[in-house]
């Protein structure tokens, strides 16, 4: 399979303000942010030659876009990969750069959750195990619960440190998203008040739970040759991965602990980009932190520690803001919430931003490559995790 790398380079990045938008509808942030990313890349929207949208409720088609945007005729697809969406949608936009059948094109995720009256639907259907259709599932929260205690049990982890260490994610991801106001949450909290939280599904209480939110993403890419035309600094695909699970939670036996489909997605991913450790050579990841269990899993299927070690480099402050791999600098979808289409690309705008120096408060010293992690469960134990890589200098 031949690689991606510096085929594509994005010239152009926008995002809205993540939160509770009662008096906009998602057209409305689709077009702020779309907007925001043409005038970062300085083109006109006729410019655009087509484009792909990330949405899993807020629309039905790409004429959603095209009605939004008022485009004139230009081939719009929806892609709709539950919260893998966003980066799903970037994904085919710069492969169709990269095949040469567009020159400029726009990729975007959005999502209206608010008022739509999704608070959490229900994961698996009755083909699930007896445990995850019973009740005590109860959804998403209910499905990274079991996922925490299995963690905690298999590395033989007290349910005192376990919970120690997720309220250690959650505070870092709150103390970024006070830096970033862009974040729908921006309120630090305290370790005590991360672990005494009201439980929502035992272990994971409060604050180890993502919110609901509404908000928008959007990326112009362009051939990589084209790049320099329109700005100084682009930033380039270096690789993507995409990996869908076929699943199976009739099993007894099924693993808890990691998913495959994050480790398949990254290794698609680093062989393009080159990369062999990616905790040394990668200088930033936004990852899909629906939970604080999930980031915790994820440092390891990502390889960014160990098996069971996760723990120790959180305790370390390995993946804190100014550690040796900041993981979440903006907040993560712990305050950013997760609006579904859109988290992919709202995780690529501050990759965008921080390799190019623009991240404010939270900027990262000298960052080469960033990661982005983008992931969602489908029903009957399956997953979709698209893994992208993008760096600031081509080569």
């Amino acid at each position: 399979m031949e690689s991606i790398r510096d085929k594509v380079a994005i010239i152009g990045a926008g995002c809205t303000k993540f939160g509770e938008h009662w008096d906009r509808s998602a057209q409305d942030l689709i077009v702020e942010a779309v907007y925001e990313a043409i005038d970062d890349a300085k083109i006109e929207p006729k410019d655009i030659q087509a484009a792909w949208l990330g949405i899993v409720w807020s629309g039905e088609s790409g004429v959603f876009l095209s009605y939004a945007l008022r485009s004139q005729y230009i081939p719009v697809t929806r892609v709709e990969n539950r919260c893998g969406s966003g980066i799903d949608a970037l994904r085919n936009a710069a492969y169709a750069v990269a095949a040469g059948v567009y020159d400029i094109v726009l990729a975007v995720g959005a999502e209206k959750l608010k008022d739509s009256g999704i608070v959490g639907v229900p994961a698996f259907g009755s083909e699930a195990h007896p445990a995850y259709t019973s009740g005590l599932g109860g959804g998403p929260a209910g499905e990274f619960a079991f996922r925490a205690t299995r963690y905690f049990h298999r590395y033989g982890i007290s349910y005192e440190k376990g919970k120690e260490t997720l309220a250690k994610i959650a505070v870092k991801n709150h103390y970024n998203g006070t830096l970033n106001p862009k974040a729908h949450l921006q309120r630090e909290i305290t370790l005590e008040q991360a672990i005494n939280a009201p439980i929502i599904a035992w272990p994971l209480g409060l604050f180890d739970c993502c919110p609901v939110s509404d908000g928008a993403a959007a990326a112009i890419l362009c051939r990589a040759d084209l790049a320099k035309n329109f700005r100084q600094d682009p930033i380039f695909v270096k690789g993507l991965g995409l990996s869908c699970g076929p699943g199976d939670y009739s099993k007894d036996d099924v693993d808890l602990t990691h998913f495959e489909e994050t480790v398949m997605a990254s290794k698609q991913a680093y062989v393009q980009a080159g990369i062999k450790d990616p905790l040394a050579e990668l200088s930033l990841a936004e990852v899909h932190d629906c939970f604080t269990i999930t980031e915790l899993l994820i440092y390891e299927d990502l390889g960014l520690c160990p098996r069971g070690q996760a723990t120790e480099c959180v305790n370390s402050d390995v993946f804190a803001l100014r550690g040796k791999l900041p993981v979440n600098p903006d907040g993560g979808l712990k305050c950013f919430g997760h609006p579904l289409g859109a988290s992919g690309l709202r995780m690529t705008y501050e990759i965008y931003k921080q390799l190019q120096g623009k991240a404010g408060a939270r900027q990262i010293e000298k960052p080469k490559l960033g990661l982005v992690h983008n992931l969602g469960l489908i029903m009957g134990g399956s997953a979709v995790c698209g893994v992208a890589i993008f760096g600031k200098e081509l080569g």
